[in-house]
């Protein structure tokens, strides 16, 4: 992509409504402008990264066995009176009427309408196990949004919900859910600690969120330091393993670690003093087992192996996946910018010309460009004809992982400059090496499925 053909509205100053982190680089980098109180356009450069986030989701609960679905962003309030949440919910629910003076209400969290799916077509225990899920935009009216997505009032979400015949079954879903969302946050660049929460008005007794550690956070948390040094890596999972999923789970929750909501101090003060932290959690996912909560008062059962009648077991999994945007620039960033994970970049690399117009140069850029393309990558070449030290501002604060700069004098020598976004570090090499050191670099992500060959495809052509 060339940036004179691009839309890439940045601004130069912080605008006064944006309070962290997050909120101005992602104003500043033309990623997102609000509509009204509490509610974005998503511009193309903050798309792009929600639509690789939504991608990596959809990878990872497919390969955990999950099947997607979408559904509508209205919901009857028939349903929710059947399950008695209509008027226990709050205000926090979007309630309208249409012209025929029915009840609506714009979906919050979806437990009552997959309920009803479930109801109307699935009969035996031989259908089971299931597990549902969908990426759909949510509505919860916040009586003060604020941080720019990270408490917005329409938000993108990623919501999941398992069927099952036993609790014993429902509570390897839960597992499975946690395992697989620790796996989603490592592709992400991000380090998130499942902590013991507080279910809400979801309901439940077993229940854990993920949080991010970020100074902004909303959360107090407290937790064993020995839980930061956990990694799946490149561990392979077979999510039809019981007991290996739940190896994985225990390794993760044994150690301490709960918000302010579930603190024991008691238990705290157990934990060897030099690995006591407090600390605050942007919280970006949590995962529930409620058992029959949904399906007794909405008659979703199944026939067991015996002929009777049986509730299902459910549970409900959830991931902020525009909230993880945020999250991502909080856990990431320096003063001058965005310091985006290679795994959901926008730009896979930048290309700077130092000089617009030089015959030189602009064939040396346009070359680099089109080796990038031809190797499955996405470049963004700034062709623009401005001042180096403004392309360099542009792409530092965008938060590009990788520049390649092209100039006259570099290239008298054979050479250009291959720099590192996150250390600042630069090396001269023949552009062919450039391109190879990127081309090596993304290889993991190739491998995970996070980079295809843009030949005969569209960007948006995902899943």
């Amino acid at each position: 992509m060339r940036l004179s053909r691009y839309f890439l509205p940045v601004l130069k100053e912080t605008p006064a409504e944006a309070s962290i982190v997050s909120h101005r680089y992602m104003l500043r980098a033309g990623m997102i402008r609000q509509a009204s109180a509490g509610i974005y356009t998503w511009l193309p450069l903050g798309f792009r990264v929600l639509r690789k986030i939504e991608r990596i989701i959809h990878q990872e609960q497919q390969r955990a066995g999950h099947v997607p679905m979408l559904m509508p962003t209205l919901q009857s309030s028939d349903l929710w009176r059947e399950s008695g949440r209509y008027d226990a919910y709050g205000p926090e629910m979007l309630r309208m009427q249409d012209r025929q003076g029915r009840e609506l209400l714009y979906t919050p969290t979806a437990e009552e309408l997959i309920t009803d799916v479930f109801r109307a077509h699935v009969k035996s225990y031989r259908d089971l196990p299931l597990t549902l899920y969908q990426i759909q935009w949510k509505f919860r009216d916040e009586i003060r949004p604020r941080f720019g997505v990270m408490r917005g009032r329409e938000f993108y979400m990623k919501d999941g919900y398992n069927f099952d015949l036993t609790k014993e079954d429902a509570l390897h879903a839960y597992n499975r859910h946690m395992v697989s969302y620790l796996r989603i946050y490592e592709r992400l660049g991000l380090r998130a600690i499942p902590m013991r929460a507080d279910s809400g008005p979801i309901g439940g007794d077993d229940t854990h969120e993920f949080l991010v550690l970020a100074e902004t956070g909303e959360s107090e948390v407290f937790y064993d330091s020995a839980v930061t040094g956990l990694s799946l890596g490149a561990q392979r999972i077979d999510y039809d393993d019981r007991g290996a999923i739940a190896a994985i789970c225990r390794e993760w929750t044994t150690p301490y670690a709960r918000t302010d909501e579930t603190h024991d101090p008691e238990l705290f003060a157990r934990i060897p003093e030099e690995r006591r932290r407090v600390s605050r959690g942007i919280e970006v996912g949590q995962i529930f087992y409620f058992g029959t909560k949904y399906s007794e008062p909405m008659g979703a059962t199944v026939t067991d192996e015996a002929g009777n009648q049986v509730p299902v077991h459910m549970g409900s999994h959830g991931i902020g996946v525009s909230r993880l945007v945020g999250a991502i620039i909080e856990a990431s960033h320096d003063e001058r910018g965005i310091v985006w994970p290679e795994g959901v970049t926008p730009f896979h690399a930048g290309i700077v010309n130092l000089r617009q117009g030089d015959p030189a140069c602009d064939a040396a850029c346009a070359e680099i460009h089109a080796a990038l393309c031809a190797a499955g990558l996405e470049p963004l070449y700034d062709d623009r004809e401005e001042r180096a030290g403004a392309k360099f501002a542009t792409m530092d604060l965008i938060g590009l992982p990788w520049r390649i700069t092209v100039g006259p004098r570099g290239l008298k020598n054979g050479v250009v400059e291959l720099t590192c976004r996150r250390t600042g570090e630069s090396e001269e090499m023949r552009a062919e090496d450039a391109v190879a050191r990127v081309r090596e670099i993304y290889a993991p992500h190739h491998e995970a499925g996070l980079v295809e060959p843009m030949a005969g495809r569209s960007f948006h052509t995902w899943l």
